[in-house]
């Protein structure tokens, strides 16, 4: 067996309609098609896969499942991003990967699920 990348992440949701408005408004993501599953979510699209898929209309896990720190996405238009975090009362923390030196971008879901943005190194640092 060979991995050829990472298909999706599931997040689940205490308010669907609320976790759509941050992945699809703040972040850019696309809803898409979604089988019809039994329980209400989301299909999120990058482009033509889908990459989020979320899950709600059960109660929240009282405590979290498994060892995932965070999940992580490359991104482009780290102002665009930084002033749409900014207009929603998003906070965030930004930093240079040393080595690298592409820019980390750091904030958290309506559930509180971790979300990491990566931008390349030759964009602009954002005004803040």
């Amino acid at each position: 067996m060979t991995i050829e990348g990472m298909n999706h992440f599931t997040v689940l949701s205490s308010d669907l309609e609320r976790s759509k408005a941050f992945y699809i408004n703040v972040l850019g993501l696309s809803e898409g098609y979604r089988p019809p599953f039994a329980f209400p979510g989301a299909w999120l699209y990058a482009g033509n896969r889908a990459i989020l898929h979320i899950m709600a209309g059960k109660p929240m896990p009282t405590h979290a499942a498994g060892v995932i720190d965070h999940m992580a996405f490359t991104a482009m238009n780290l102002q665009v991003v930084a002033d749409a975090l900014k207009r929603h009362n998003i906070p965030y923390e930004l930093h240079r990967l040393e080595g690298l030196n592409i820019w980390q971008l750091f904030c958290f879901d309506p559930d509180g699920a971790k979300v990491e943005l990566d931008f390349a190194a030759d964009e602009p640092e954002p005004n803040r």
